[in-house]
């Protein structure tokens, strides 16, 4: 298991041992308790023998270094972005290679992922629904997946209606049920006839084959050819033109299920009502999470964005965890958990990797 995050963001050469100890512990107090820290608290649970003033100093130049701040109501300290982003690269070196996988096997939440996540009679779209559902209910933040995009886009079907105005509405689908609809401008007026047979002669030529072949190669060679052709075929080969090139047929839009993203609203943090409707707004809209997601699937191992790091201001008081999940080695979409920058990394990246990797097991069974 390999876990990936900004490492620009960890200048541990900033830190002597105590003070990377201190900040280790003051980080670990808030995540648990939600309150600043004082240095009576450091004090207590660092299990160092040094006075409070040596570690208000310590505190301080931890203040100056970006990595901790100071409340307006509170004389203790909480983590900045910057500081959560040094906790999560230690923890996860200290975590790393396979003693990291057997602790995300041996989590209680791996049980129950392992019933749930099994390959059934509901497809695979139930598969990920439940993968969601779980990460949100494990975590109590809010669980996203995006669904697998087709690899391959081969052509089913290919037909054409006539409109007005010499225009023709050629309908194409891929995939079996993928339908894109294109309107064309021709030369002329065609019978319906005409359309029906140009249609047929297509579909006998390139259902079953690969999008980018028909337009890439196919088309290319059959012009070389015109001269052969009767009309029928340079019509047909005219229109074909039109649909595939240059304006390429789009790839399906990726789709993403989010569950449990109410469960944000019980953090104090986040409680804003303004900022939580926009949030709620964000996860309808989806666009903005989707190409930061998709900027995961090529990433290998667990990916972390703390706060600002996402570089959507929507996101600057939350951190996402993701991990890619595959079939048969091949990364067919990501999952992860959004919830408030002090969460418990600790738990939550192990479950977010064991879910990616039973998921992709169950999927791969399915």
């Amino acid at each position: 298991m390999q876990y990936h995050g900004d490492l620009k963001h960890d200048r541990t050469d900033e830190l002597n041992e105590r003070s990377q100890h201190l900040l280790r512990v003051l980080v670990e107090s808030y995540i648990r308790d939600g309150e600043p820290v004082g240095s009576r608290t450091l004090s207590r649970e660092s299990g160092l023998t040094i006075s409070s003033a040596t570690i208000r100093n310590v505190m301080a130049d931890l203040e100056e270094l970006g990595f901790i701040a100071s409340p307006h109501t509170s004389a203790g300290r909480v983590p900045t972005d910057k500081g959560y982003r040094f906790f999560v690269n230690t923890l996860m070196r200290h975590r790393g290679g396979s003693a990291a996988l057997r602790a995300a096997e041996a989590l209680p939440e791996a049980l129950e992922l392992g019933r749930r996540l099994q390959p059934g009679l509901d497809g695979p779209k139930s598969l990920l629904a439940t993968a969601s559902q779980m990460l949100s209910h494990l975590t109590h933040m809010a669980g996203v997946i995006t669904l697998p995009r087709p690899a391959h886009m081969s052509v089913t079907q290919i037909e054409f209606l006539s409109l007005s105005d010499n225009r023709v509405l050629a309908v194409l689908v891929v995939n079996g049920s993928e339908v894109q609809n294109r309107i064309l401008q021709v030369e002329r007026t065609f019978k319906a006839e005409e359309l029906r047979r140009a249609a047929a002669w297509l579909n006998e030529q390139f259902r079953g084959r690969e999008v980018h072949h028909v337009r890439d190669g196919l088309l290319r060679e059959l012009q070389d050819t015109r001269a052969t052709m009767n009309g029928l075929m340079q019509d047909a080969i005219s229109m074909a033109q039109q649909m595939f090139n240059p304006v390429r047929p789009a790839a399906p839009e990726v789709e993403m299920l989010v569950a449990g993203e109410t469960n944000l609203m019980g953090y104090g943090e986040l409680s804003n009502v303004d900022r939580l409707r926009r949030l709620f707004e964000a996860f309808n809209e989806k666009r903005d999470l989707l190409h930061l997601l998709d900027q995961c699937v090529h990433a290998e191992g667990v990916q972390i964005f703390i706060g600002h790091e996402s570089g959507y201001h929507l996101l600057d008081d939350l951190s996402l965890v993701t991990a890619p999940y595959m079939v048969d080695d091949e990364v067919i979409g990501v999952l992860g958990v959004i919830g408030p920058t002090r969460m418990a990394y600790e738990r939550v990246i192990p479950i977010v990797d064991i879910t990616a990797k039973l998921l992709g097991s169950a999927l791969k069974g399915s």
